[in-house]
């Protein structure tokens, strides 16, 4: 017998697959469940924005959330080791690059698990909101986005005409996502400690109590001192690029560590 068919929509919070849910329900395209995935780290704005899209609406968003925090997950779980160099070591410490730890223990598997769930009754259609100008990341499922030809642009400014702001976090980051990913391009980490400095306190706090510092060339520590550092010399109408710049900072990073 076939299974009945589930429309489910992976909603991240951000522009992309906002704009995808809007548009599908605008159109009258089935969507049957909202699915958004909580890693505890999102921005206070992007909580928020989801309260206003269930208003908007008049849909309920299914949160999963996992039951290990991203924190406990960091700083406390004591996984297998199979690499020598990391005997001993408590928790995942930051994610990297080769080991992006809290998207697959976070989102992924969780996601994935509730999904397989739901395929036992139904034939699960996912719709995912990638937009059209980022085609390297499209594999299979449903794309609308692609579709209908909206890029990253179109889709923050669909969201805009329909009222959604995010608290205003469009206005400060390309991107909207954990607010602690160690992912994040400099200037993204310098706009964070500029308008959220209780994030960023946060951060520091998390930096010191684990075994991998943050960034491959920087602790968060050293990031405070470096970010300082360009701060003093934009007043003083210096430049904050090329060598003079870097021979500087590593003699300012040298005194920062002998104090």
């Amino acid at each position: 017998m076939e299974k009945p068919k589930l429309h489910v929509v992976s909603l991240s919070g951000g522009k992309d697959s906002t704009a995808m849910l809007l548009r599908m329900l605008e159109e009258e395209m089935p969507v049957d469940i909202i699915l958004f995935c909580d890693t505890g780290m999102e921005f206070e704005g992007l909580y928020h924005h989801l309260d206003r899209l269930e208003a908007y609406t008049g849909r309920p968003i299914t949160r999963l959330k996992s039951q290990q925090s991203f924190e406990y997950l960091m700083l406390q779980h004591e996984p297998k080791r199979r690499n020598p160099e990391l005997f001993g070591r408590i928790g995942f410490s930051w994610p990297c690059p080769r080991n992006r730890w809290c998207t697959a223990m976070l989102k992924t598997r969780i996601i994935d698990r509730y999904l397989r769930d739901l395929a036992k009754e139904y034939t699960v259609e996912q719709y995912i909101g990638i937009a059209a100008d980022e085609p390297q990341r499209i594999r299979e499922f449903h794309y609308p986005l692609v579709d209908w030809g909206m890029t990253e642009a179109d889709c923050l400014a669909y969201c805009r005409e329909r009222g959604f702001d995010w608290d205003g976090l469009y206005d400060i980051f390309s991107r909207v996502s954990c607010w602690c990913c160690p992912l994040q391009s400099y200037d993204e980490l310098r706009k964070l400690r500029k308008h959220f400095p209780y994030l960023w306190e946060h951060l520091r706090w998390l930096d010191k109590q684990t075994w991998r510092t943050y960034l491959k060339h920087y602790s968060v520590e050293q990031l405070e001192t470096r970010f300082a550092f360009e701060d003093e010399r934009v007043r003083e109408g210096l430049p904050i690029k090329g060598k003079a710049f870097f021979d500087a900072l590593r003699e300012r990073l040298r005194e920062v560590e002998q104090t």
